[in-house]
């Protein structure tokens, strides 16, 4: 199967190809008809074409991905064993949440001898900060490439404090830094707060970089490779795509500033934006394109979410599809890694597009003072609650569509009884020293309103 299929088929130009189009539409408007635009500020052709191609070069796209299991801690014993029999069961890496210190040894117990070429990734979300505790993380660490993912800014947007506070903070995470070693990536940056919370794509790249860039300012070469980006990705299956191939793209500049070489680490999961309570089902529809979004972006490690998580309780049951979900794309459906896009018209001009604007965007917040400072003054929350709002809007308009939710509802579905985990979003009345950015389903507030119909 060669070139000669096609020699018998005359180029034709982008230029033909719209003057037939315009034909065809019989007087029809062909930007009204056919051009989509999204909330990103980026127009959506009907083709693509080799003659007006753009295209940047990605650098340091990963082989395979690494399949995620996510674990709470509770008890330390108990979350070993479930770590254990995840990687039995095909996970070949593991992503620990925990509110607070832990017995270090019961957690990791054996954990390396899950992994015959030290190549076990574990990955960790660790909700507090106390300088002695990393410390023995780090040293105690033995056979395992530990990702710590801290995050002091992270915590300053999620919930508008510093640990202690920005001085005592950043003197901590230099501490850490100065430990980290070879095996074990310290600083984090937790970009799927943005999506979650309603941030556009651009805005999304543009925050994650801004926000690391913070880190770079303050601690130069000493960050070194020391850093993971956290990233959510949602149903825009090619956006999605071409967001996580930005990034590389864009980080790998910001560190040529730097006289910075190294390859971006990124952790994806699928957002929690779209999900929801009833007809719950499709939302394992929702993240098996999500996930195909995340290996064809070039992720590193995905960890995806149960198709319940959000009113249930971790399963055995949820835990497993979700974890066979990737493991079906991986030796199932053979995406190993982010090669086929590689070359695609609409996937290589998508990047480009949400690239430049993303870099456009980040010279802004940079020039104006930079990152926290923009969160201070409120310009950071300010925007993403503008396109959040923009996005619920076209929600509650059926313009975009959750089946199930918005469209195609299954009226006899009741949920009140099946619920054990609030799944709404939950008010907090603390004192902060900014507002902080809050994560929102799309469908809360019409679910909530179907539940109370269930008792009437």
């Amino acid at each position: 199967m060669g070139d000669y299929l096609f020699n018998d088929f005359h180029s034709v130009s982008a230029k033909a190809w719209k003057n037939k189009i315009q034909v065809d539409l019989n007087g029809k408007d062909y930007n009204k008809s056919l051009i989509t635009n999204l909330n990103e500020g980026i127009s959506i052709k009907p083709f693509y074409h080799g003659d007006n191609f753009k295209q940047i070069t990605i650098p340091k796209i990963p082989s395979r991905y690494k399949i995620c299991q996510t674990i709470f801690i509770n008890d330390e014993k108990k979350a070993n064993y479930l770590a254990k029999d995840a990687l039995d069961r095909g996970a070949d890496s593991i992503k620990f949440i925990a509110l607070q210190p832990f017995n270090i040894d019961s957690l990791l117990d054996d954990l390396s001898s899950k992994s015959t070429d030290n190549s076990l990734d574990i990955y960790f979300q660790l909700h507090f900060l106390e300088e002695n505790f990393f410390l023995r993380l780090i040293k105690k660490n033995k056979g395992l490439n530990l990702f710590l993912n801290t995050d002091i800014i992270g915590n300053l947007v999620k919930t508008g404090n510093w640990f202690n506070d920005q001085i005592q903070d950043h003197q901590i995470l230099n501490t850490i830094l100065k430990n980290g070693g070879k095996n074990c990536i310290v600083a984090g940056i937790d970009a799927s707060i943005y999506q979650n919370s309603g941030a556009n794509i651009i805005q999304q790249i543009a925050y994650a970089l801004a926000h690391a860039n913070e880190y770079l300012n303050y601690y130069g070469q000493a960050l070194g490779s020391q850093i993971n980006f956290n990233f959510s990705v949602g149903s825009n299956y090619f956006l999605e795509i071409a967001k996580l191939r930005a990034i590389r793209y864009l980080w790998d500049l910001l560190l040529s500033e730097y006289n910075l070489e190294y390859e971006a680490s990124i952790f994806v999961e699928p957002s929690i934006r779209n999900k929801s309570l009833y007809d719950h089902n499709t939302n394992m529809l929702r993240t098996t394109t999500e996930c195909m979004s995340a290996v064809l972006g070039g992720a590193n490690t995905i960890s995806n979410l149960a198709y319940d998580a959000i009113f249930h309780k971790k399963n055995e049951f949820g835990e497993r599809i979700a974890r066979n979900q990737l493991i079906i794309l991986k030796e199932e459906s053979h995406l190993n890694n982010a090669s086929f896009v590689n070359g695609s018209y609409y996937i290589e001009e998508l990047t480009f597009e949400i690239a430049e604007k993303a870099l456009d965007l980040f010279k802004k917040i940079e020039k104006s003072g930079g990152f926290i400072k923009q969160l201070f003054n409120g310009t950071i929350q300010r925007k993403i609650v503008e396109s959040g709002n923009k996005e619920q809007e076209q929600f509650e308009n059926n313009e975009m569509v959750l089946v199930g939710t918005n469209k195609y509802k299954n009226e006899i579905d009741k949920m009140k009884e099946t619920i054990q985990l609030y799944p709404f979003l939950k008010t907090r009345n603390k004192e902060t020293v900014i507002e902080s950015v809050i994560a929102k389903r799309l469908a809360e507030d019409l679910e909530k309103e179907r539940l109370k119909s269930e008792s009437n």
